[in-house]
């Protein structure tokens, strides 16, 4: 497995509801290649902001999370404890723990860990290969098969940005929950676009805006139009990502080997 570690940066994206534009969302990651933070904030309409945290350290399957912090308008913090010792996730949710194989992600630093994965070996992702990963919620864990769609140009407030295309296939018979996901290279691999669909129809979807302004600049700073130019701070990295929006209620968790990339046996389908 090659894995390089995404650097460190801070990123915006405009988001929208249903099509419909809110507030700017954030996305800031820290590491220093032994450790890291990442933390996720977005705005909900009528909910209140969603904001979400994970920290734990780069070890030889890649990203490895210690904790994860769900917070979703006025609700409670959701909390997951990776505890390596007796190799268990335990939740505050629930009293039931979950499995603990190596490679495991939350919902978050899964988007980090593709990122990381595709920056390492970018050639091996082409269109139809299918990679597995074990992921944990705020109550459970499952494997999300992620496919590669292929390159595609993303329009962006900054311009056309260069994006591979990832989505998570159905996670069982009858999902049709889905999440799109775009990284570009020029951003370091970090995503340009994040889309969850929900069965009801319902859309959420983060879309780059730029780097975050310096102190003192105003909130809104971003690249001249037309260009499309990395993060400020170093190539940045992020979210998931699974786009952050209402999640499923995820079955109970199976363990699974570390992730290894397939190729394909067909072409991929749509959930």
């Amino acid at each position: 497995m090659k894995f390089s570690v995404p650097p460190s940066g801070d990123l915006q994206y405009d988001t929208f509801y249903n099509g419909m534009q809110n507030m700017i969302g954030t996305i800031h990651w820290r590491t220093d290649g032994h450790a890291y933070d990442l933390s996720v904030s977005m705005p909900v309409p009528f909910v209140g902001p969603f904001a979400y945290r994970s920290e734990g350290r780069i070890d030889a399957f890649g990203v490895a999370p210690d904790r994860y912090v769900e917070k979703r308008g006025k609700r409670p913090e959701d909390i997951a404890i990776f505890n390596r010792e007796i190799r268990q996730v335990v939740f505050t949710r629930t009293p039931n723990n979950a499995p603990l194989p190596d490679g495991v992600q939350d919902r978050f630093s899964m988007l980090m860990q593709l990122s990381g994965l595709v920056r390492g070996n970018p050639s091996a992702y082409k269109p139809g290969v299918t990679q597995q990963f074990f992921v944990i919620d705020n109550n459970s864990g499952e494997t999300w098969p992620i496919t590669v769609i292929g390159d595609e140009d993303v329009q962006t407030q900054a311009g056309i940005v260069r994006a591979r295309h990832f989505m998570r296939l159905p996670r069982r018979e009858g999902d049709t929950r889905r999440i799109d996901m775009w990284l570009a290279p020029s951003l370091g691999w970090l995503p340009a676009r994040l889309v969850q669909s929900e069965p009801n129809g319902a859309q959420i979807e983060l879309l780059w805006h730029g780097p975050l302004a310096p102190p003192g600049a105003p909130a809104d700073a971003a690249p001249a139009r037309g260009t499309a130019d990395a993060p400020a701070s170093a190539p940045a990295a992020t979210t998931p990502a699974s786009a952050p929006a209402p999640a499923p209620l995820a079955e109970q968790a199976q363990p699974v080997q570390p992730p290894a990339v397939q190729a394909p046996a067909s072409s991929p389908s749509t959930p």
